[in-house]
């Protein structure tokens, strides 16, 4: 009981750290400005561990190599934190790839979660700035399924297929971190 209980507190720990060093990443690749209420809790929460980094890795092009490194090194703490907890059983050179696919699984969630808030809040329509972020950070990603899937009765089910997309890359993903491992 209280491994999952560490286990739990880990998890959120890390995803909403990892979560914003990710969305870092994204947002400063999308070039979207960061003097808004969600740019500004994410440089709160990331910028720790991403300045330091941002010393020694530079950006490739558009991608911020530090955010991404900063997402891996917090997957990877939560997932040495949680071997030490179940015991140090095996050796600890595999851990940096199950950070590696914590990472991805991390992306996967957080897309997700982006997607589905920006459909939600397609539908309400409300006039704040919150609202022209998440529409800016989804547009790239629906942009090629409204290409390809046609509005039925005037709705928009790009976000739909996007999601089953995702939900097939988590089970992907699943698979092929089992067969390594």
């Amino acid at each position: 009981m209280l491994y999952e209980i560490l286990s739990l507190l880990l998890n959120v720990a890390a995803g909403l750290i990892g979560g914003a060093c990710l969305l870092r990443l994204y947002m400063q690749h999308q070039r979207i400005a960061f003097s808004n209420p969600v740019g500004r809790f994410v440089f709160a929460v990331t910028d720790w561990i991403v300045l330091p980094l941002r010393r020694v890795l530079p950006a490739l092009g558009r991608w911020d190599t530090a955010s991404a490194v900063a997402a891996w090194l917090v997957e990877l703490l939560q997932v040495f934190l949680l071997w030490l907890l179940m015991g140090a059983v095996g050796s600890p050179a595999w851990l940096p790839l199950v950070a590696v696919f914590g990472v991805l699984r991390l992306a996967i969630s957080a897309l997700t979660v982006l997607i589905i808030v920006g459909a939600v809040l397609s539908w309400l329509r409300a006039d704040s700035p919150m609202v022209d972020i998440i529409e800016r950070l989804c547009a790239p990603l629906l942009r090629p399924f409204r290409r390809m899937v046609p509005l039925v009765g005037g709705i928009d089910l790009s976000p739909l297929v996007l999601l089953l997309l995702l939900q097939v890359a988590g089970i992907v993903l699943n698979g092929v971190q089992r067969s390594i491992m």
